[in-house]
C-alpha cells in the first residue's frame, strides 16, 4: 500500500512523529511518500525509508496530489 503524510507545521515535530514511531512496524510494510520536511523528519526519528517529495512550501503538497489524481 502507499501512504502519503504531511502534516501541518505546528505538528510534525511530535504529533507526526510519535504516529510514526508508534506504528513503526506496520509502516515498514508499505511504500511511504511524505513532503520534504515531513518526510525527513519521519526518517529520523524512525528510521524509516520515505519517498520525500518538495518541501509543502513549494509545492510538495500540489506533487503530492498530483500523483494521487494519477493513480
Amino acid at each position: 500500500m502507499n501512504i502519503g503524510l504531511i502534516a501541518h507545521d505546528d505538528k510534525k515535530n511530535a504529533s507526526l512523529q510519535n504516529l510514526c514511531i508508534a506504528y513503526r512496524s506496520v509502516l515498514a510494510k508499505h511504500t511511504l511518500y511524505a513532503t520534504g520536511t515531513s518526510g525527513r523528519l519521519v526518517e529520523e526519528a524512525t528510521g524509516l525509508n520515505v519517498r520525500k517529495y518538495l518541501a509543502g512550501h513549494v509545492g510538495g503538497v500540489q506533487q503530492m496530489g498530483s500523483q494521487i489524481e494519477t493513480e
